[in-house]
């Protein structure tokens, strides 16, 4: 049987170590969704550099839901120019969120230690 690694543990403890367990779950959320988002931004920049490319009078198509239109360049151009505003102010939002919760983890963390260290250092009689 496997012990219960809190048993024993003050409540004070027990919950500040639930805390630091949810905001690990909540860092690799947001670690996930930037990689996703930084993703689509290569492929976004890598479309709007292959637009570059394309002489201006050359049938350009953008998908727009499930169906292809065919649009102008300049119109391409400026909807992928606003994707990569977008994703760029997206990715440094979730940066900022990663920086301010990695920071209130590694202080629970200190927390934690500390409390532990208390809790088992030895008992003067």
């Amino acid at each position: 049987m496997a012990a219960n690694p809190q048993a024993g543990l003050p409540p004070q403890v027990q919950q500040q170590f639930a805390m630091f367990q949810q905001l690990q779950q909540q860092l690799q959320q947001i670690s996930s969704q930037k990689m996703q988002y930084e993703m689509t931004l290569r492929e976004t920049k890598r479309a709007a550099e292959e637009l570059e490319s394309v002489k201006d009078d050359a049938a350009v198509f953008a998908s727009v839901g499930s169906i292809m239109m065919q649009k102008d360049k300049e119109s391409v151009k400026a909807d992928l120019a606003e994707k990569i505003d977008s994703l760029e102010l997206r990715i440094s939002s979730l940066e900022k969120q990663e920086k301010t919760m990695s920071a209130k983890a590694t202080q629970l963390q200190k927390q934690i230690e500390g409390a532990l260290a208390a809790v088992n250092a030895p008992k003067a009689e």
